[in-house]
């Protein structure tokens, strides 16, 4: 037989080492080479396609329990066929935003009636205060759209398209404190080690663009880092690590160790992976491990994204129009005006979940202050997004996102007197908006009590959210699982209802 025929063998004394001593862990340490494979999880089976036809690519390299999930995907005709996620972490206070309530102008300063508040738990920060003081907002709201909708005057940007959104009043969590409830409302459940939204959809979608990755992160530079974000909050949990999000930051390396060392120009690098195929194949036979598969795919596709990363987060060879119409921020590579442009970019290079993380929404004491900063940062670049993508013909199948973790209090925490006062974490109502695909369009949805403490209409749970987000994308919440030591999971865990009075 011709050696060429024969399997590849790597004979000498350290490659026999390998075969009989090397376990997983030390070999995928000492063969990272600086890649950032771990950050580069997802970015594997990106193979282009139809994205209504089943996923061969990964549906072929899958237990046969995945093989069947993954070929009966999608469920129902997408109505939307990318995500972004504005997420506003620290629990934006709905009084101050989307949720009027002028009769609390009459109340200030009184006490919070027990039969409004029913003995619901209050955290530890305010637990002790010998009073619950109502506080009214101090900002002032008008009607705008169609419909005569009621926005703050802090957000005069995001009132001029709100006919395009798709207001929801009665959201609901279960966490009171930041940790659980962004990790209940990225993973569908309060303890870390869960799968994420963004993991989910590319787990069962994947994406059409085989040079960057299907879900994306990017966080703002110029919020206050109040509370903390943690890369568990985008990471895939127990999915394989193909499918984690990748955080893409502003500065020299946007993808940590994606660029070649200094001093390195990078020719040989196809040479050095097909070395590093070579030693994969060695191990996968002592093992028959998947992850060492995955992660070759990783290393060749950082090689790809070498070329294509440069090109996509170049935003400043945008038209100065684009830049007057995010607002001055936006050609500061980093903050949340210049992530929405590039947003919208990875959007248009068929990136098919990307999220945005803004900080600084956490106000216990004053609140006035610290929302105007915040809405100022925020307010027109997050409309001009909507505008941009509709002008461009994406919104009509992109689902836009915008939300935090819980709401505020009614009663202030702390300092209370008209202009300076705190709102405590509020699980029981928030408010949070979608727009674009699949989504009507002007509507209000929800009640809440004249304090906007308890819900009176139309409640809608975290776990009702994720089904219609999933529902929007073509997926059936129920069906979307994964087996994972002999259970079946889902993001929805064994709940969650579509709220059809959202769809179009």
């Amino acid at each position: 037989m011709d050696h060429h025929d024969e399997p590849f063998r790597i004979h000498s004394p350290e490659f026999d080492v390998l075969h009989r001593q090397l376990d997983r862990r030390n070999f995928l340490v000492q063969t990272s080479l600086g890649l950032g494979a771990l950050s580069l999880g997802s970015l594997l089976g990106c193979t282009k396609r139809d994205r209504s036809a089943p996923r061969p690519d990964m549906a072929e390299k899958a237990g046969n329990f995945e093989t069947e999930i993954l070929k009966a995907l999608p469920h129902l005709a997408p109505k939307a066929k990318r995500v972004v996620y504005l997420f506003m972490s620290g629990g934006p206070s709905q009084f101050e935003t989307f949720d009027y309530k002028p009769k609390l102008v009459d109340l200030f300063g009184k006490e919070l009636p027990d039969s409004v508040r029913k003995g619901q738990r209050l955290t530890g920060m305010s637990a002790n205060q010998s009073a619950l003081p109502i506080a009214p907002s101090a900002f002032r709201f008008n009607q705008y759209g169609t419909n005569g909708t009621w926005v703050s005057e802090l957000l005069p940007h995001t009132a001029k398209v709100v006919d395009d959104l798709c207001i929801v009043k009665s959201l609901y969590s279960e966490a009171i404190n930041h940790d659980p409830a962004i990790t209940f409302l990225q993973t569908g459940n309060q303890l870390p080690g869960r799968p994420s939204i963004g993991s989910w959809v590319n787990y069962g979608l994947g994406s059409m663009n085989e040079n960057l990755p299907a879900f994306i992160v990017l966080v703002s530079k110029n919020a206050p880092k109040d509370q903390p974000l943690y890369a568990r909050l985008w990471g895939n949990g127990f999915l394989p690590s193909r499918y984690q999000g990748v955080q893409f930051r502003s500065g020299k390396d946007p993808v940590l160790f994606l660029s070649n060392p200094e001093g390195y120009d990078g020719e040989d690098r196809a040479e050095m992976l097909d070395y590093l195929a070579k030693i994969n194949r060695v191990q996968n036979e002592v093992y028959g491990d998947p992850e060492v598969e995955a992660r070759i795919a990783q290393y060749e596709m950082a090689y790809r994204m070498q070329t294509s990363v440069p090109d996509v987060l170049d935003i400043e060879a945008e038209p100065d129009e684009i830049f007057d119409l995010y607002g001055p921020d936006s050609r500061d590579s980093g903050t949340y005006a210049a992530n929405c442009i590039l947003a919208r970019k990875l959007l248009e290079k068929d990136v098919k979940f990307v999220q945005l993380y803004h900080q600084g929404w956490d106000n216990h004491g004053q609140l006035p202050k610290g929302i105007v900063r915040q809405c100022k940062d925020t307010d027109q670049a997050t409309a001009a997004l909507i505008v941009d993508l509709k002008r461009r013909g994406l919104l009509e199948d992109t689902l836009v996102i915008w939300g935090g973790e819980f709401g505020r209090t009614v009663y202030s925490q702390g300092q209370l007197s008209p202009q300076d006062y705190g709102r405590d974490h509020h699980p029981r109502c928030f408010t949070m908006w979608m727009a674009g695909a699949g989504v009507k369009a002007g509507l209000s949805f929800g009640e809440t009590d004249d304090f906007s403490y308890n819900i009176v209409k139309d409640p809608v749970h975290v776990h009702d959210f994720h089904a219609t987000l999933l529902h929007l994308l073509g997926v059936d919440h129920e069906k979307l699982v994964y087996k994972f030591q002999g259970r079946r999971f889902r993001l929805t865990d064994v709940h969650g209802q579509v709220v059809h009075p959202l769809l179009a």
